[in-house]
């Protein structure tokens, strides 16, 4: 790896929350976990239309302050808050409508992320998250407060191996069932109840001496079944491509990024309508604060299917280490 390639450290994708698992009510929609049910004309006595940014990739450090795949006893840890209020959503045909029976869904979730070098070519991620939900309906007021799901990554690069040092790495992970979950139709469940193994291929490209850079991954997401709510979310792809560079004391970026899932087995019925993708954009601006940067920016959907539509933000600070 040249020394000139230290525009990525790429964040840990972070999937959105399903929908809470409850009871339909007659006439509804039996896509629990995934969807709203269908007007029936009673009132929304429970939370089945709530849709949470559980979101943050996060956002990448600038050419100063960023490195490839960590040395052994070097690091970083980043601290990031999205906040989202939206009453809008993609439903299952992927048209925008407003969240059934007048609802709101406001959202501020943390997210703790850290990485150290193990061994040459070799470091290790975690992440947790800490998540404030609201869902407002013509019904009544919900809310939750606690950690969600962590994750727990390590990530390869060819010299490992002995190989070149180029920036592409391997990395894979778990999602544990940590947050807390429960299937009370009243209750707005903190985590997705279930467990789910990631893994991905990372690139990237610095063009030095211009202050510009470019990276991305593409990765698949298995997701094992949710016994509590008797379903199986479907097992997905998701990518991301990122470019950036500096103009002065900013650092600027521009993100895409994007997931497609398979349907979602429910209660043994294979629903092609229960199914999550969505594509969204993430402007941000930084400047270095301290030992670290600073970094603000907004994530707005462009397109989706059951997940939450609209436009958060975020703010968040990063800081390298070393322990040698």
């Amino acid at each position: 790896m040249t020394r000139h390639f230290r525009a990525w450290i790429p964040r840990a994708w972070i999937p959105w929350g399903g929908w809470p698992r409850g009871r339909w009510p007659r006439g509804g929609s039996p896509q629990g976990g995934c969807c709203p049910p269908a007007p029936t004309g009673r009132p929304a006595s429970f939370v089945l239309g709530f849709l949470v940014v559980l979101a943050a990739q996060g956002v990448t450090p600038s050419e100063a302050s960023g490195q490839w795949v960590n040395a052994p006893g070097a690091g970083w840890a980043d601290l990031t808050v999205y906040a989202q209020d939206t009453r809008q959503t993609y439903q299952f045909d992927g048209v925008k409508r407003p969240i059934f029976a007048d609802g709101r869904a406001r959202t501020v979730s943390a997210f703790f992320t850290a990485s150290v070098g193990l061994l040459r070519g070799l470091d290790g991620w975690v992440q947790l998250p800490f998540h404030r939900l609201q869902f407002e309906d013509a019904a009544d007021l919900r809310e939750s407060t606690g950690f969600g799901d962590p994750r727990l990554y390590l990530r390869i690069d060819p010299t490992l191996l002995g190989g070149a040092a180029i920036p592409v790495a391997l990395r894979g992970g778990v999602k544990l069932d940590g947050g807390d979950f429960d299937v009370d139709a009243e209750v707005i469940p903190l985590g997705e109840g279930q467990r789910d193994w990631e893994l991905m291929v990372e690139v990237g490209r610095s063009f030095h001496p211009r202050p510009l850079w470019a990276a991305g991954w593409v990765g698949h997401r298995w997701r094992e079944d949710n016994q509590e709510a008797a379903r199986n979310p479907g097992n997905e792809w998701f990518w991301l491509a990122n470019v950036g560079g500096s103009v002065g004391i900013l650092h600027w970026q521009v993100g895409a990024e994007g997931i497609r899932g398979d349907p979602w087995i429910i209660q043994g019925i294979r629903l092609r309508s229960a199914r999550r993708e969505v594509l969204q954009v993430s402007p941000s601006l930084g400047t270095d604060l301290g030992a670290g940067q600073l970094r603000v920016g907004t994530r707005t959907t462009l397109e989706g299917r059951n997940l939450p539509a609209g436009t958060a933000v975020f703010a968040g600070y990063f800081r390298g280490f070393s322990f040698r």
